[in-house]
């Protein structure tokens, strides 16, 4: 699957991170005869920072690839627990998602997208560290340099595209070398999680702990984030805990120290123990609602977290970066066909409107959403309150899942897509 560079190259596009953004954007491009080089610093498989969940928004975006799920495993719906109850709500068999979820490791996920775009014609390079972004005279950035290989070895090469795709993750050190910085005052999560081998890991629901307790449940003193239980198949469980904070400056979460208290007051029969633990406890950022923009500008385009992409409802990635990678190629598709670079500009400029239309009111929303649960009286409330009102938790789970149909469909979701239309974009 390695693509091996001589010297310095030409392409149409070049990819930069095979991770769902790049995967995406990729096969997209390929499968209409695009020719499109990835470059990505590791050698797979290897190994993201995830809660590894798959809503149903993101099946959609599978099914698109063409992506072979047989043997991954599913699930129905999501279980919440919080204020003294447990609710279990079931994906909504909507006309244009499937009413169900899965959950697959990201090192095999991630593996497994990257070769179903090679499959339809895009190239890879492994071990290719993007070292800079090549810029014209006007600033326009018309390829990158890469350092292929490590140690003696590596040689630097160049290459030239007519466009460049940053999916290079949180980081976006492509996107930052050319100036395009961070917003602060957009969302800002943390995640943790690790892998245990446990009697829960064929259960057919995902589970959110809204409250983690120091003790004994309503008795002791709530500790800060949110965890999940999250069924893999055959015996194992991806367990975690985040935080998600109105500002980047905001977000602060003594993950280690908190998972431990968690794990201390956990049921013995559920096996979360040193002895059943399977991987260490590894944490990343979340980088929500657009935090970083213009995801398009002379020649560069940013997908999935290089452009801030996550939900800050549920701090969901995957899901999103998939359909910004078939957005993308949509763009470049077009943009390909023009007779010059302002051509080129004028048909990109589709693609951050096409964002803006599907996710700018909603992560506005998210926005409110966050800055309201950070205060712990309305996250009580909601808790105690809300949970047990079942038709108020069908339109929550539809809200904070993003499962609700954009157009033509029920009362809950023109609901949604209203309140999306009504407050600004983010």
């Amino acid at each position: 699957m390695v693509d091996e560079l001589t010297g310095d190259t030409r392409v149409a596009v070049v990819v930069v991170g095979a991770g769902p953004a790049g995967a995406s954007t990729a096969y997209h491009l390929a499968s209409v005869g695009i020719d499109v080089l990835v470059l990505e610093k590791a050698q797979f498989p290897r190994d993201k920072i995830c809660g590894d969940g798959l809503t149903p928004a993101a099946v959609h975006e599978l099914i698109l690839m063409g992506v072979d799920t047989t043997g991954w495993n599913r699930n129905r719906g999501l279980r919440v627990i919080g204020g003294g109850h447990t609710v279990e709500l079931e994906w909504p068999d909507q006309k244009s998602l499937p009413g169900y979820g899965m959950t697959r490791a990201r090192a095999t996920l991630d593996h497994e997208l990257i070769t179903r775009a090679v499959q339809v014609g895009a190239r890879l390079v492994e071990g290719a560290t993007v070292t800079a972004a090549l810029q014209d005279s006007s600033g326009r950035v018309v390829g990158v340099t890469a350092k292929i290989g490590k140690g003696a070895h590596a040689r630097l090469v160049e290459i030239r595209a007519d466009l460049v795709v940053d999916c290079g993750g949180v980081a976006a050190r492509l996107a930052t070398s050319v100036g395009i910085e961070k917003k602060p005052e957009r969302p800002m999560g943390v995640a943790a999680r690790t892998y245990f081998r446990s009697p829960r890991g064929d259960e057919d629901f995902m589970e959110s702990h809204l409250e983690l307790w120091s003790g004994k449940p309503g008795e002791s003193d709530l500790l800060p984030g949110y965890g999940w239980i999250f069924p893999m198949g055959d015996g194992i469980v991806n367990v975690g805990l985040g935080s998600v904070a109105s500002t980047a400056n905001a977000t602060k979460l003594p993950y280690r120290q908190v998972f431990e208290t968690w794990m201390r007051n956990i049921p013995e029969e559920w096996g979360f123990s040193e002895a059943h633990q399977i991987a260490p406890l590894r944490s990343a950022a979340l980088p929500m609602s657009f935090n970083r923009s213009p995801h398009y500008t002379c020649g560069l385009l940013l997908v999935g977290d290089a452009g801030g992409m996550v939900s800050a409802f549920n701090g969901e990635g995957i899901a999103p970066a998939l359909k910004a990678g078939r957005f993308a190629a949509q763009c470049i598709a077009q943009a390909l066909s023009r007779a010059d670079r302002r051509g080129v500009d004028r048909a990109m400029s589709q693609y951050p409107q096409m964002l803006k239309a599907e996710y700018g009111g909603y992560y506005q929303l998210g926005r409110i959403f966050v800055s309201l649960i950070e205060n712990p009286r309305i996250m009580r409330l909601c808790t105690t309150k809300g949970l047990p009102i079942p038709r108020l938790m069908t339109f929550v789970h539809k809200l904070l899942s993003d499962g609700y149909e954009r157009a033509g469909g029920d009362l809950d979701d023109r609901i949604i897509t209203a309140l999306t239309r009504l407050v600004p974009s983010a």
